[in-house]
């Protein structure tokens, strides 16, 4: 618990020169990671063997792990305090328990038995009861019973020294008792010098949260070069249990790691408990005689088997010393060092300032929510010193006009750290007035050929246009823009974090409409027949259906309105224009022919129906009727051959034709 390194910082924060075995508290550092730092110190005389200070029980785990000490001049034996369960273990193996101490009658009946001497009288306790205010105590001599009536001031001596100690021991642990939440802490000296010196010692222990609070004086609306004086208080609470009087007080902002760990309560580990062991229970067969045994045979041939000595275990070479290891930390912290004396006594409260500074700024309105009608009121303002500020909430005044030393609103102050810049809204312009409307159009920019396939090059563009009425004001307005997936902004925002995409705008004291685009870019794919096709030209086309199958083919499906419509939309001079339109003229001329098919595929079933109808006529008739229904078989068997060839010659026309779609590259 010695080091010396802290010896020149602890004895800084002794400012007396009287002697003290009771330190007190100099100095504290309170820290926003519910810390404080607790620095005491004093003159001790050259004899003392210890010194003492009282701390608060839930202070003594955190003592016991960062307490220390500096004795320039001599050398710290250790640190002593009472149990934890102070009572039961000064009590521990004597014939009294601590309620025995409530009166003298009931300390000398449990101290019944034990040799004790009244003057020359001596012997045994036998008794003791009160009589009329005095003491009747009864001993048991060499000749016998005796009863002697005491007054206070009678002593009576306990013969057995080492348990008259104890006592002693018991009864200061039952005083300290009597202040359950409190120990008292003794570090034993031993002295190396014959002239008083000091003695500083230093602990962490939990602590209330020190609490910032700011109060920023703002400017106008439209100041160039324009300042901010923020002021910083902080409410401090005293719960170590000890005054602090004229004390160095330290306001600490970091994000220290803090634990916590039971050094002062007992910790007894389980242990696994052996049984005992004694001697087992002894079996005894009866001897029944012995009886005869055959020639055994003889013995094969038997191979040793030397097993290996075991190879000796390696002499461990001694691991070099490791060296010195130097490390280096950022603190990341900032320290607020009050110049002036602090008092404040135990228990108490109190708001002190610590900070008092201009800070560049500039007053502006800020619009987070773009449905809002209204913008907010905000100040921009940037931490121009060389450490970080703390975060709180911070108090908005005026300083010009009709606004001086007037309350503005409440604004909430982030961490800043050196040379950040933050906004920070206080309120609401009821004289500014916004308000937005979105829409979305999607323009093709090009196109590309694949067998089977239009590819069409689009720009999809979300535009946000924003109107702004803000009378005859003047000043900065500053707008929170969503992110937009997979689009890219075609502007250029002032900053991007968590709130999105940030963009300033100026008012010059009349309307006016500001509009900001998001672009995509996306790939549109027309196909020109059923991708799930494996030949888009069948050779022949009886065994297709004709309106199901047909639809499927190149030119079997109406396509060509939607490539009529890219290439209306699709700028003059854009890549694959030309080919788009040979395209939708190939097409155009495939539908027309698969429509013609189509007609005289038709034509060919209805012939075929009707051939049906004439052949099942034939064999049905008799007779003169049976010649007649066979000339009308033979026509109706010619018509279906015609129509059968003109089908067949309107899909070879068709195959023509769509094998220009099929092979087209642009």
């Amino acid at each position: 618990m010695i080091r010396r390194s802290l010896l020149p910082a602890l004895l800084l924060i002794v400012g007396t020169p009287a002697l003290a075995t009771e330190l007190p508290v100099r100095g504290v550092m309170l820290s926003s990671a519910g810390l404080a730092q607790i620095m005491r110190g004093g003159m001790v005389a050259p004899d003392a063997g210890a010194v003492t200070f009282r701390v608060p029980l839930a202070d003594v785990d955190d003592i016991l792990r960062s307490l220390v000490i500096a004795d320039p001049a001599g050398r710290v034996e250790g640190v002593r305090l009472p149990a934890q369960d102070l009572a039961a273990e000064a009590f521990r193996g004597l014939p009294l328990r601590p309620h025995d101490f409530d009166s003298r009658a009931a300390l000398f009946n449990a101290l019944r038995g034990q040799e004790v001497a009244v003057g020359a009288i001596e012997g045994r306790i036998a008794e003791a009861g009160e009589h009329e205010g005095r003491l009747r105590l009864t001993l048991l001599t060499a000749t016998g019973l005796r009863a002697l009536m005491l007054d206070p001031a009678d002593e009576v001596q306990l013969r057995d020294a080492g348990l008259a100690a104890r006592l002693a021991r018991a009864a200061a642990a039952l005083a300290e008792t009597r202040t359950a939440d409190t120990r008292t802490v003794t570090v034993a000296l031993r002295a190396g010098a014959n002239a008083p010196r000091e003695i500083a010692a230093a602990y962490v222990a939990g602590a209330p949260l020190w609490k910032p609070s700011w109060r920023i004086t703002v400017p106008g609306f439209g100041e160039t070069g324009a300042e901010a004086r923020l002021m910083g208080w902080a409410v401090v609470e005293n719960h170590t249990g000890a005054d602090w009087s004229g004390i160095r007080l330290s306001l600490v902002s970091s994000e220290a790691a803090a634990f916590r760990q039971a050094l002062y309560t007992p910790v007894l580990l389980p242990r696994i408990e052996l049984p005992i062991e004694g001697s087992g229970q002894v079996e005894v067969r009866p001897d029944t005689g012995g009886r005869p045994r055959p020639t055994p045979p003889p013995a094969p041939l038997a191979r040793a088997f030397a097993l290996p000595a075991p190879a000796a275990a390696p002499v461990a070479e001694a691991a070099p010393a490791a060296p010195p290891v130097a490390a280096e930390a950022s603190l990341g912290r900032v320290a607020f060092v009050l110049v002036d004396p602090v008092t404040i006594q135990a228990g108490e409260t109190a708001n002190v300032p610590f900070l008092d500074m201009r800070l560049p700024a500039e007053r502006l309105w800020w619009v987070q929510d773009l449905a809002a009608r209204h913008p907010l009121q905000a100040l921009r303002l940037r931490n121009a010193a060389d450490h970080p500020l703390p975060p709180g909430l911070a108090t908005i005044y005026g300083s010009q006009g009709a606004e001086t030393d007037g309350f503005l609103g409440d604004a909430q102050l982030p961490g800043m750290p050196a040379g950040a810049t933050r906004l920070l809204a206080f309120g609401r312009d009821q004289g500014v007035q916004i308000g937005a409307a979105r829409d979305d159009r999607t323009d093709p920019t090009g196109v590309t050929f694949r067998r089977g396939a239009v590819l069409v090059a689009q720009r999809a563009v979300h535009r946000l246009r924003l109107a702004v009425d803000g009378g005859a004001q003047r000043g900065t307005l500053v707008l929170d823009l969503p992110r937009r997936a997979r689009e890219t902004p075609q502007f250029q925002p002032v900053a991007e974090g968590d709130f999105g995409l940030r963009v300033e705008v100026t008012l010059e004291g009349a309307a006016a409409e500001h509009n900001f685009e998001w672009e995509r870019r996306t790939t549109r794919t027309i196909p020109l027949w059923d991708p799930a096709l494996p030949e888009p030209l069948p050779p022949i086309w009886r065994d297709l259906a004709l309106d199901r199958d047909t639809a499927r083919l190149p030119g079997g499906t109406d396509r060509l309105a939607a490539l009529r419509e890219v290439l209306e939309r699709l700028p003059a001079g854009a890549d694959g224009r030309a080919g788009l339109e040979g395209l939708i003229t190939a097409y155009a001329e495939a539908l027309r022919l698969m429509d013609a098919f189509r007609a005289a595929a038709r034509d060919h079933a209805a012939a075929e129906a009707a051939l049906l109808r004439a052949r099942r006529a034939a064999e049905d008739r008799t007779g003169a009727e049976r010649e007649q229904a066979r000339v009308a078989l033979n026509a109706a068997s010619l018509a279906a051959e015609r129509s059968g060839r003109a089908a067949d010659a309107a899909w070879t026309t068709w195959r023509a034709a769509a094998q220009r779609v099929v092979a087209w590259e642009g």
